[in-house]
């Protein structure tokens, strides 16, 4: 007898173990490529870039206008002798600081007290002559009076006092003449200030005005500047202003405006200013350039922020982080701009702003916030 073995259970077993195997590393790599939520999440936060807040402070301040100009002495002037003659003297030296009236240097005098000396001498005499006139003419005066001398004698010795009286006013007013030329063989200082010019020797014939020394006042310097027309109705005399000398480290904050001419310069069409600038610590130095920040209008509201803050690509703005992490661009209004901070005026109080905003942050752009 023969029997016949089936082999379809054998076959769908070995089946059902092979799909079995199989099935096994599918599910595996499934699981690999599909992570949990949380690692998405995470990954995604570290592609965003990642930016630095800065927190604006609130402050009041007035819009400001910086412009230039040039520091001179308040007050400079080149100083002669008003007469001539040698120079035989000479008081001060360059740099040395003078007084109103001291001697800076003096002429060889001798023709001069030789004519003050005369001058005296003549008044002397003329006092003398004048004195004994008087008395004729008093004596005769009064013998008049008794009817010893005759109307005509009394007359002609009245006369004569009076001629002597004006002999002797004459002769002061040539010592007084006198006097004064010889005081101009000194030459003084016409206010307190600093020796920077005067000669080197002496001996040398000069003549009447022609300069010899410089005198500056450099405790107080005047800065010179020009603003545009728009601007004056804005300025007010005696407000202090902030001075900076362009290129160093000196400034002020104690000048003040001074002058505020009402009339353009012909040239450029804008308003000459004069600043008064304290300066007797010499921080200063006259004759070189320096920046005022002008206020203009009343204080007002605004905040001061990092000056990294700040891009001026396409305008003065700063950006911020909406809350759903998106950065927003906001327009300002710079009114002072420092080395560190800068003062702005937005339409809206900030709260924070982005530090450093790279050129690649632009409106809309996902940010995470260290």
């Amino acid at each position: 007898m023969t029997v016949k073995l089936s082999r379809t259970p054998l076959v769908a077993g070995l089946a059902a173990v092979g799909l079995a195997a199989t099935a096994l590393p599918l599910s595996g790599c499934k699981a690999d490529a599909a992570p949990p939520p949380a690692a998405n999440k995470a990954a995604a936060a570290q592609e965003l870039p990642t930016v630095t807040l800065a927190t604006p402070r609130s402050v009041q301040t007035s819009r400001r206008e910086e412009v230039t100009g040039t520091l001179f002495p308040s007050q400079a002037l080149q100083v002669g002798f008003e007469v001539g003659g040698r120079l035989e003297k000479v008081r001060v030296k360059k740099g040395q600081t003078v007084q109103e009236g001291q001697v800076l240097a003096q002429l060889n005098a001798e023709i001069a007290d030789a004519q003050l000396a005369q001058a005296q001498a003549s008044v002397a005499a003329a006092e003398v002559a004048a004195a004994m006139a008087a008395d004729v003419a008093g004596r005769n005066a009064k013998l008049q009076q008794q009817g010893n001398v005759s109307d005509l004698q009394n007359l002609t010795s009245t006369t004569q006092a009076k001629q002597a009286e004006a002999q002797l006013m004459a002769a002061k007013a040539q010592l007084a003449q006198a006097q004064a030329g010889r005081r101009k063989h000194d030459l003084k200082a016409p206010f307190a200030g600093t020796v920077t010019d005067a000669p080197e020797q002496v001996g040398a014939i000069v003549g009447p005005g022609a300069p010899q020394f410089s005198v500056e006042n450099l405790g107080t310097l005047l800065l010179k500047t020009t603003v545009a027309e728009s601007l004056r109705a804005q300025l007010k005399q005696g407000t202090k202003v902030r001075v900076e000398v362009i290129g160093g480290g000196a400034s002020t904050d104690e000048a003040v405006i001074r002058t505020i001419i009402p009339s353009a310069d012909q040239a450029t069409r804008r308003i000459p200013v004069d600043i008064l600038v304290p300066n007797k610590d010499g921080r200063f130095v006259a004759n070189t350039l320096a920046r005022v920040i002008l206020p203009l209008g009343d204080a007002q509201d605004a905040q001061s922020l990092p000056a990294t803050a700040l891009s001026s690509s396409g305008g003065d703005h700063v950006y911020v982080v909406a809350p759903s992490g998106e950065v927003r661009r906001v327009d300002v209004q710079v009114l002072e701009r420092g080395v560190r901070e800068v003062v702005v005026k937005a339409a809206a109080p900030l709260d924070k702003v982005i530090e450093y905003p790279t050129p690649s942050l632009t409106e809309g752009t996902r940010v995470s916030v260290k």
